[in-house]
């Protein structure tokens, strides 16, 4: 028997294209949960999250930022920022780390239910982050790392076995 977390861990893939159906409310609430549930240097959750569902707001976006063009027919999209001045331990040094692990937990939980949804960068090309900035009326203390859209996938696609076996090296480098 698979183990289910295993077979989700192994069959997400990026999905760039979807129906234009909405995501409902309580799963995006769903997602992220999951993305909250992530690591984080000594659980400091150095982040935030925008949730995106006004049809405008995601044209705009979508308009906007040369890799995210799949916004067109996104049901909503989610913006995991940074929020470095919570983390007055380290000095903001680990939310890029931490704001990762959510967005990971974050794809893992749209494919876990059903939904399709692909990584897209703002950090750290400063245009794309001042783009999201100004859409969003996001503060210039917070930095949005990605954008994230979500959707009904338009087919099913397949998936692209990324295991090497050659990037592995047991007790010391092989090379």
């Amino acid at each position: 028997m698979k183990n289910e977390t295993l077979e989700i861990i192994y069959t997400r893939r990026s999905v760039r294209s979807y129906t234009g159906e909405a995501v409902p409310r309580e799963t995006l609430m769903k997602i992220l949960r999951a993305g909250m549930a992530a690591p984080s240097a000594r659980n400091i959750q150095p982040w935030a999250f925008i949730v995106v569902t006004d049809r405008g707001k995601l044209d705009s976006l979508c308009a906007k930022l040369p890799y995210a063009k799949m916004l067109d027919k996104a049901g909503a999209a989610i913006v995991v920022c940074g929020v470095p001045e919570k983390d007055t331990v380290y000095g903001g040094k680990y939310w890029v780390e931490d704001c990762s692990a959510a967005t990971e937990n974050i794809l893992l939980a749209c494919h876990a239910l059903g939904l399709g949804a692909v990584w897209t960068a703002a950090h750290p090309n400063e245009d794309r982050a001042a783009t999201v900035r100004e859409i969003l009326n996001v503060p210039e203390t917070v930095v949005p790392l990605n954008v994230i859209p979500i959707g009904v996938p338009k087919d099913k696609g397949h998936v692209i076995e990324k295991f090497r076996e050659e990037n592995i090296h047991w007790e010391r480098w092989q090379g």
